[in-house]
């Protein structure tokens, strides 16, 4: 497989590619609606033949939207996009959706054949109000097993609100299994009935809020014949490493470590929360042996 090449717009996105196949764009700018909490976001992800693994605002959660960052209950404000869940309300619409908006590019440019990307973003609530000043770095390279790629992707925020402001998840406010929120990707409308596969072997939706170091999903492509994977790992050195995981492959396919599952975490005043990941993604089925060595190529990456 030939060397990395990038082209940056310098407003809103850049994408990265081998061999004339796009791997991923990154979109830093996001032009959504307010109601889908504007962030930035990775996608279309595809593996290195170029098939397809994200989706982009599908029908049932517009704001779902590739590979993002996305905080649902941030005090009581919304980083996720669309309702916010509310204890003996369910699902409810209001004027809490917040955005992360691009600063400036530290840097974009190509090392010893790894792309790096770091900015700096600006969170604000609906009404204007800033709460989080933050770092991000994503590299991408080429794995040495064929036929995959490798992004890491790091936030190091700074509570700038002038108050503690306390993490959680839906089911941290009371809906069970339903503890999102993190680094989360959704795969395409194929991937609905995908695998789910853990690191002791095990497979499907009961991996739902498990802790583990990393997880792996497989799905099958519409149009072209063949599968692809996705493996995402926890870095160590994050807070509640081994991470609860929201994984699913019923009503769509989705992955992602979720810290704040079921436990609620408390951003103090002034404190700076780093956290760091790394995906692989790959051409064809993973079966365990194969999932942990992507595994290790991500950890090796980190």
């Amino acid at each position: 497989m030939s060397d990395l090449t990038y082209q940056d717009d310098g407003t809103s996105s850049v994408s990265v590619a081998a061999a004339g196949t796009e791997l991923f764009t990154y979109v830093y700018q996001s032009g959504a609606a307010q109601y889908e909490s504007p962030r930035p976001y990775l996608h279309p992800l595809r593996t290195p033949s170029g098939r397809l693994v994200s989706i982009y605002r599908p029908h049932d959660h517009y704001w779902h939207v590739g590979i993002a960052w996305s905080l649902p209950h941030f005090g009581a404000d919304n980083f996720w996009g669309g309702p916010s869940f509310r204890n003996g309300r369910g699902y409810v619409q209001l004027d809490n959706n917040g955005s992360a908006r691009h600063r400036r590019t530290d840097r974009a440019e190509i090392v010893e054949g790894v792309f790096h990307f770091g900015h700096e973003l600006e969170w604000f609530r609906q009404d204007g109000t800033e709460v989080v000043q933050e770092s991000r770095q994503l590299t991408a390279r080429l794995a040495a097993e064929q036929s995959a790629w490798t992004l890491t992707f790091e936030t190091s925020m700074r509570n700038v609100s002038g108050e503690d402001i306390v993490i959680g998840s839906p089911t941290t406010e009371g809906r069970p299994d339903a503890g999102y929120g993190g680094l989360f990707w959704r795969g395409p409308r194929s991937f609905t009935g995908g695998t789910v596969l853990g690191p002791d072997g095990a497979t499907g939706e009961e991996l739902r809020g498990q802790r583990a170091p990393w997880m792996a999903f497989t799905g099958k492509h519409d149009e072209v014949e063949g599968t692809s994977s996705v493996v995402m790992v926890d870095a160590p050195s994050n807070a509640q490493h081994p991470p609860q995981w929201f994984a699913r492959s019923q009503p769509f396919g989705c992955l992602g470590p979720a810290p704040f599952f079921s436990e609620e975490v408390t951003f103090g005043r002034d404190t700076t929360m780093t956290n760091r990941y790394a995906v692989v993604i790959a051409d064809g089925a993973v079966d365990l042996d194969r999932a942990k060595r992507l595994a290790d190529v991500g950890s090796s990456a980190l």
